[in-house]
């Protein structure tokens, strides 16, 4: 008689946690139950901290409100955005894991042109688990996957590639437009499944939206919500991003109203802030991101801070993020950037 085959675990099942910022019942998990149960789930819940945040049963996670945040984090819990997807960083914060992978509550299981469901964490963890090629462009884009390689004339020094930081995914259905474009473009669907990986080129800067996200949290664990941050620093530490598959279904466009009231200041700023990450550069003594993340926050305060007391005040919170992550995490994971910042007079409190 044959033996019975031995079980096979989940790919870094006991390495990853999954992020979900959320202010409704997490019946979504239902459709990706056959991906998702064997990991732990790290629960960020935006809103009224009162209510009551159902998740179905068979799933292993736990919950936090913003009544939790202030408890853990005291005066530092003011570095924690809410009202926003962006409260998902508490998540990043507490984890435990070597890796994240971070999902809204409107992003549904999608399908490939076979019709066949896309297991959007398995091409996450493929993504992170092979090197990223920054600093040569592949023209037949990731060469570590399946049936693709180096194309002829690509230097054979540069073949190792580097460590894979960031797995940016994409979405099917609605796309993450800025509030402008959904008001011009209110019916638009994104229907093209383009199946292709490739690594974002060093210098060159990138929108990254936080929905369908993973990373390596010990090589760039902090909340860079911006593209152009991440690859402010992960070009410094010699770092790879990736961009492409997976794609989700996001199911729900926001209202481009309440958007264009958040957004309409960043769209009008950029013309500031993208020559700033374009020209910054980062000195050879900021060796961890930590230290990087300190050094940027003096040269938003620096450079950007005359363009109005948002970017003072967003500096401030980029210390006191680093404080809390160093209060919160192995001694391992955390340099003391965040000390040398008090030392030359960074405070770490909003103003």
């Amino acid at each position: 008689m044959s033996k019975p085959a031995t079980p096979v675990s989940p790919p870094l099942k006991d390495e990853l946690d999954i992020v979900i910022p959320t202010i409704r019942n997490l019946d979504f998990l239902e459709m990706w139950r056959p991906f998702f149960q064997p990991y732990h789930l790290i629960i960020v819940q935006d809103g009224d901290p009162t209510k009551t945040i159902k998740v179905p049963e068979g799933f292993d996670y736990e919950l936090y409100n913003r009544n939790d945040i202030n408890r853990i984090l005291g005066p530092k819990a003011s570095c924690i955005s809410f009202k926003d997807s962006a409260c998902r960083c508490f998540g990043f914060l507490v984890s435990k894991k070597k890796y994240i992978f971070t999902i809204d509550d409107d992003c549904f299981v999608a399908k490939d042109p076979t019709g066949k469901e896309i297991n959007a964490l398995q091409q996450h963890i493929q993504n992170l688990l092979t090197p990223s090629t920054p600093f040569f462009f592949n023209t037949l884009y990731d060469p570590f996957r399946d049936g693709a390689d180096f194309v002829r004339g690509y230097p054979f020094s540069m073949r190792e590639g580097v460590p894979t930081a960031v797995s940016h995914g994409l979405w099917l259905n609605i796309p993450d437009y800025d509030a402008p474009t959904q008001l011009v473009k209110p019916l638009e669907r994104n229907t093209r499944y383009v199946d292709a990986v490739l690594t974002i080129p060093k210098g060159t800067l990138f929108p990254m939206c936080g929905m369908n996200l993973a990373f390596d949290r010990e090589l760039i664990g902090l909340p860079c919500t911006l593209g152009s941050w991440v690859m402010v620093i992960t070009d410094h530490l010699g770092l790879g991003v990736k961009t492409g598959l997976p794609y989700i279904w996001h199911s729900k466009a926001s209202n481009p109203f309440v958007n264009l009231k958040k957004e309409y200041k960043g769209i009008y700023w950029q013309e500031d802030i993208i020559p700033f990450f374009q020209s910054v550069t980062l000195q050879r003594t900021a060796t961890t991101v930590q230290k990087c993340y300190v050094e940027l926050s003096k040269l938003v305060k620096e450079k950007l801070g005359p363009i109005d007391p948002y970017f003072q005040k967003l500096a401030d919170a980029m210390v006191t993020w680093i404080e809390a992550w160093d209060e919160h995490n192995s001694p391992a994971q955390s340099a003391p950037a965040a000390a040398d910042a008090k030392k030359d007079g960074t405070s770490s409190k909003k103003k």
